[in-house]
């Protein structure tokens, strides 16, 4: 997977590498640290484009991301793309969960699916809640979920 951070420059390390040098840094700056994983996307003609993102919150101190895009050629339903965007996410952040276990980082899952019923997104929430939080993952959902409503909407 290709990582970049938001003024383009390629991450060059494995992601994993590079979340650790980060953590390990910013700590060292004396930052409190909390990391937000979400992922959006966007279909341009039958070609659907995703965005997955990685947010450092420096606690009262503001904060950055990492980036992964990509497309898939593929027709699918709402709610299957609400789901993939979910698993995206979940599969980020299960490979760092140990990393931030050990530098006692907070983790915070992020869906880009709405809890308003009146929204049709929202027909992917309970089993986007019920995957994060049976994987062990913090969860937010909109208007919460800046990670993928914000973030990872900008970039997609």
């Amino acid at each position: 997977m290709n990582w970049r951070r938001l003024n383009g420059d390629k991450i060059e390390l494995p992601i994993k590498e590079a979340v650790e040098k980060t953590i390990i840094k910013e700590i060292e700056a004396g930052y409190k640290l909390k990391v937000c994983i979400g992922t959006d996307s966007q279909v341009r003609g039958g070609v659907v484009e995703f965005a997955s993102v990685i947010v450092f919150l420096r606690e009262k101190k503001g904060g950055f991301m990492f980036i992964h895009s990509y497309k898939k050629e593929q027709t699918m339903s709402l709610r299957e793309r609400m789901i993939l965007e979910v698993a995206k996410s979940v599969e980020v952040a299960y490979g760092l969960c140990d990393l931030l276990d050990k530098y006692n980082v907070a983790l915070e899952v992020h869906a880009d699916i709405n809890t308003d019923p009146h929204f049709q997104s929202n027909i992917a929430l309970k089993e986007a809640m019920g995957y994060i939080l049976g994987m062990g993952f913090e969860f937010k959902a909109k208007p919460d979920a800046f990670a993928s409503s914000s973030c990872a909407d900008k970039v997609v």
